[in-house]
Protein backbone atom coordinates (compact mmCIF):
# COMPACT_ATOMS: atom_id res chain seq x y z
CA UNK A 1 0.00 0.00 0.00
CA UNK A 2 1.45 3.27 -1.04
CA UNK A 3 1.48 6.41 1.07
CA UNK A 4 -0.41 8.20 -1.73
CA UNK A 5 -3.24 5.62 -1.58
CA UNK A 6 -3.45 5.94 2.21
CA UNK A 7 -3.64 9.73 1.89
CA UNK A 8 -6.30 9.48 -0.85
CA UNK A 9 -8.47 7.10 1.21
CA UNK A 10 -8.03 9.27 4.28
CA UNK A 11 -9.10 12.34 2.31
CA UNK A 12 -12.24 10.53 1.14
CA UNK A 13 -13.00 9.55 4.72
CA UNK A 14 -12.44 13.12 5.87
CA UNK A 15 -14.91 14.40 3.27
CA UNK A 16 -17.71 13.05 5.44
CA UNK A 17 -18.50 14.81 8.74
CA UNK A 18 -17.60 13.12 12.01
CA UNK A 19 -16.49 14.15 15.47
CA UNK A 20 -13.68 11.59 15.61
CA UNK A 21 -12.32 9.12 13.08
CA UNK A 22 -10.19 6.07 13.81
CA UNK A 23 -8.35 4.21 11.07
CA UNK A 24 -9.03 0.49 11.38
CA UNK A 25 -6.68 -0.50 8.56
CA UNK A 26 -5.86 -0.29 4.88
CA UNK A 27 -6.41 -3.37 2.70
CA UNK A 28 -5.08 -2.99 -0.85
CA UNK A 29 -7.22 -0.18 -2.27
CA UNK A 30 -9.77 -0.22 0.57
CA UNK A 31 -9.67 1.49 3.95
CA UNK A 32 -11.67 0.78 7.10
CA UNK A 33 -12.62 3.58 9.50
CA UNK A 34 -14.68 4.13 12.65
CA UNK A 35 -16.44 7.36 13.61
CA UNK A 36 -17.44 8.03 17.22
CA UNK A 37 -20.43 10.31 16.63
CA UNK A 38 -22.60 9.36 14.98
CA UNK A 39 -21.41 5.83 15.66
CA UNK A 40 -20.54 4.16 12.38
CA UNK A 41 -17.84 2.02 10.84
CA UNK A 42 -17.21 1.69 7.14
CA UNK A 43 -15.04 0.26 4.40
CA UNK A 44 -14.34 2.76 1.64
CA UNK A 45 -12.55 2.91 -1.72
CA UNK A 46 -11.97 5.29 -4.59
CA UNK A 47 -12.57 4.15 -8.17
CA UNK A 48 -9.63 2.92 -10.23
CA UNK A 49 -11.38 4.51 -13.24
CA UNK A 50 -11.75 7.37 -13.69
CA UNK A 51 -8.48 8.16 -11.93
CA UNK A 52 -8.44 11.26 -9.78
CA UNK A 53 -12.21 11.13 -9.35
CA UNK A 54 -13.90 12.45 -6.22
CA UNK A 55 -16.23 9.45 -6.30
CA UNK A 56 -16.16 6.62 -3.77
CA UNK A 57 -17.99 3.53 -2.60
CA UNK A 58 -18.56 2.76 1.07
CA UNK A 59 -20.06 -0.16 2.97
CA UNK A 60 -21.17 1.11 6.38
CA UNK A 61 -22.35 -0.29 9.68
CA UNK A 62 -24.51 1.90 11.94
CA UNK A 63 -24.62 -0.10 15.21
CA UNK A 64 -26.95 2.26 17.10
CA UNK A 65 -29.52 1.82 14.32
CA UNK A 66 -28.95 -1.93 13.84
CA UNK A 67 -27.80 -1.38 10.24
CA UNK A 68 -25.05 -3.54 8.80
CA UNK A 69 -23.46 -3.52 5.35
CA UNK A 70 -25.24 -0.49 3.88
CA UNK A 71 -23.95 0.56 0.45
CA UNK A 72 -23.34 4.20 -0.48
CA UNK A 73 -21.87 5.27 -3.81
CA UNK A 74 -20.71 8.81 -4.54
CA UNK A 75 -20.66 9.04 -8.33
CA UNK A 76 -17.70 10.58 -10.12
CA UNK A 77 -20.04 12.83 -12.13
CA UNK A 78 -23.50 14.28 -11.84
CA UNK A 79 -26.03 11.95 -13.42
CA UNK A 80 -29.26 12.52 -15.27
CA UNK A 81 -31.76 11.74 -12.50
CA UNK A 82 -34.03 9.99 -15.01
CA UNK A 83 -31.30 7.49 -15.87
CA UNK A 84 -31.01 4.10 -14.19
CA UNK A 85 -28.00 3.32 -11.99
CA UNK A 86 -26.63 -0.21 -12.38
CA UNK A 87 -23.98 -1.80 -10.18
CA UNK A 88 -22.24 -4.77 -11.83
CA UNK A 89 -20.02 -7.41 -10.22
CA UNK A 90 -19.14 -10.26 -12.55
CA UNK A 91 -22.40 -11.53 -14.00
CA UNK A 92 -24.50 -10.00 -11.20
CA UNK A 93 -26.44 -6.77 -11.82
CA UNK A 94 -28.14 -4.62 -9.20
CA UNK A 95 -30.36 -1.61 -9.80
CA UNK A 96 -29.60 1.22 -7.39
CA UNK A 97 -31.62 4.28 -6.38
CA UNK A 98 -30.22 7.75 -5.86
CA UNK A 99 -29.91 11.42 -6.49
CA UNK A 100 -27.72 13.44 -8.82
CA UNK A 101 -24.39 12.35 -7.23
CA UNK A 102 -25.24 9.54 -4.80
CA UNK A 103 -26.66 6.02 -5.07
CA UNK A 104 -27.82 3.32 -2.65
CA UNK A 105 -29.33 -0.12 -2.70
CA UNK A 106 -33.13 0.04 -2.54
CA UNK A 107 -33.33 -2.20 0.56
CA UNK A 108 -31.36 -4.22 3.12
CA UNK A 109 -31.71 -7.47 1.14
CA UNK A 110 -30.06 -5.86 -1.89
CA UNK A 111 -27.32 -4.42 0.36
CA UNK A 112 -26.62 -7.96 1.64
CA UNK A 113 -26.56 -9.42 -1.89
CA UNK A 114 -24.18 -6.68 -3.06
CA UNK A 115 -21.82 -7.23 -0.11
CA UNK A 116 -21.86 -10.97 -0.84
CA UNK A 117 -21.00 -10.33 -4.49
CA UNK A 118 -18.23 -7.88 -3.50
CA UNK A 119 -16.68 -10.56 -1.29
CA UNK A 120 -16.28 -12.95 -4.22
CA UNK A 121 -15.73 -10.44 -7.03
CA UNK A 122 -12.63 -9.02 -8.65
CA UNK A 123 -14.03 -5.71 -9.86
CA UNK A 124 -17.22 -3.70 -9.69
CA UNK A 125 -18.65 -0.96 -11.87
CA UNK A 126 -21.41 1.55 -11.34
CA UNK A 127 -22.92 2.71 -14.63
CA UNK A 128 -25.36 5.50 -15.41
CA UNK A 129 -25.87 8.44 -17.77
CA UNK A 130 -24.50 11.90 -17.03
CA UNK A 131 -26.35 15.18 -17.38
CA UNK A 132 -24.61 15.57 -20.75
CA UNK A 133 -26.44 12.47 -22.01
CA UNK A 134 -23.24 10.40 -22.18
CA UNK A 135 -22.96 7.12 -20.33
CA UNK A 136 -20.21 6.76 -17.75
CA UNK A 137 -18.95 4.08 -15.38
CA UNK A 138 -17.01 4.21 -12.14
CA UNK A 139 -14.85 1.08 -11.78
CA UNK A 140 -13.58 -0.32 -8.48
CA UNK A 141 -11.01 -3.02 -7.76
CA UNK A 142 -12.33 -5.37 -5.08
CA UNK A 143 -9.03 -6.75 -3.78
CA UNK A 144 -9.00 -6.03 -0.05
CA UNK A 145 -12.73 -5.18 0.07
CA UNK A 146 -13.75 -8.22 2.14
CA UNK A 147 -11.00 -7.55 4.70
CA UNK A 148 -11.95 -3.87 4.96
CA UNK A 149 -15.66 -4.72 5.33
CA UNK A 150 -14.79 -7.22 8.08
CA UNK A 151 -12.48 -4.74 9.84
CA UNK A 152 -15.24 -2.12 9.81
CA UNK A 153 -17.80 -4.57 11.21
CA UNK A 154 -15.38 -5.67 13.93
CA UNK A 155 -14.58 -2.04 14.70
CA UNK A 156 -18.23 -1.38 15.52
CA UNK A 157 -18.54 -4.70 17.36
CA UNK A 158 -15.56 -3.80 19.57
CA UNK A 159 -17.02 -0.34 20.21
CA UNK A 160 -20.33 -1.69 21.45
CA UNK A 161 -19.06 -4.85 23.12
CA UNK A 162 -21.83 -6.87 21.50
CA UNK A 163 -23.37 -7.07 18.08
CA UNK A 164 -26.98 -6.00 17.60
CA UNK A 165 -29.46 -8.86 17.26
CA UNK A 166 -29.73 -8.33 13.47
CA UNK A 167 -26.02 -9.03 13.05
Amino acid sequence: MTRALFIALSMVALATPAAARDSLGIYSGWGAFRDASPARCYAIAKPVRPRGSNGFVAIADWPDDGIRGQLHVRLSRTRNTRAAITLSIGERRFELIGGPRDAWAPDADTDAAIVGAIRSGRSMSVETVGVSGRAFADVYALQGAASAIDAAALGCFARNGAAPARW
